[in-house]
């Protein structure tokens, strides 16, 4: 029977290292979501502009805000706390000895997934949620916004992912328990929608971890993850039935 851990509450080597980025980690994901589900924020956007303009303004500054938040923030944090981990080395650089390989998974993965990913954004219980932004009428500038704004936070999300909250922690406590770490935030950040994308992403999460490790970078976790987004957007968008293209 288990009476008492005695935890010795001193900081061990990796220790400072492994708590502080988790907790940053998890701090201003929690952040960004709240921002994202705001009702209030939301309702500013609305009662301040007609639908298609409140619609569209309040997703992209989600965006913004989830790159600001999930990328930025962490980043400067990371580098000022743990000032001998450098952008280099979360990932965030250009590999002479690994792009090729980087390349080939980039699209070998995107010839794979963005099929997938446009077959099932046909389907109605993936309308009723994309594209996020719900404007009736889009023009190639609300097209070329939308793309922007996922692009930005998308990369502020797969940097917090595979670059601060999976590099430290690898070199902390090593690949397979960091692996593991980053796989339950993960696949936990897409609870909300539902179990199949919960799922997904623990598997994608899985092979996102590895190539990330193979690669020394995080360009094919942001490149992919780009390709889904958009494919499944604008998929959607074509046939979305209460939505017209200019």
């Amino acid at each position: 029977m288990l009476q008492t851990l005695n935890p010795d509450l001193s900081w061990q080597e990796g220790d400072f290292q492994t708590f502080f980025i988790i907790l940053i980690s998890i701090a201003f994901f929690t952040i960004y979501w709240f921002i994202f589900k705001s009702e209030k924020i939301k309702n500013y956007f609305y009662k301040k502009y007609e639908f298609d303009k409140a619609a569209a303004r309040h997703i992209l500054f989600t965006k913004y805000a989830g790159f600001v938040l999930m990328g930025l923030i962490p980043t400067i944090l990371a580098l000022i706390f743990l000032p001998h981990i450098s952008l280099a080395d979360y990932g965030l650089t250009f590999n002479s000895q690994t792009w090729i390989t980087s390349l080939l998974w980039i699209v070998g993965i995107s010839v794979v997934i963005i099929p997938v990913s446009m077959m099932s954004a046909k389907k109605p219980k993936n309308l009723v949620n994309y594209p996020q932004i719900r404007s009736k009428v889009w023009t190639k500038k609300l097209m070329l916004h939308n793309a922007l704004g996922w692009t930005f936070y998308l990369f502020g999300y797969e940097f917090l992912f595979r670059g601060i909250l999976f590099v430290p922690l690898v070199l902390s406590i090593g690949f397979w328990p960091a692996t593991a770490v980053n796989i339950a935030l993960y696949s936990a950040t897409h609870i909300p929608k539902g179990l199949e994308e919960t799922i997904g992403a623990a598997v994608l999460g899985l092979a996102l971890c590895w190539l990330t490790a193979l690669t020394g970078t995080i360009w094919i976790a942001f490149f992919v993850h780009v390709a889904m987004a958009l494919s499944n957007s604008f998929t959607a968008l074509k046939h979305n039935p209460e939505m017209t293209i200019q």
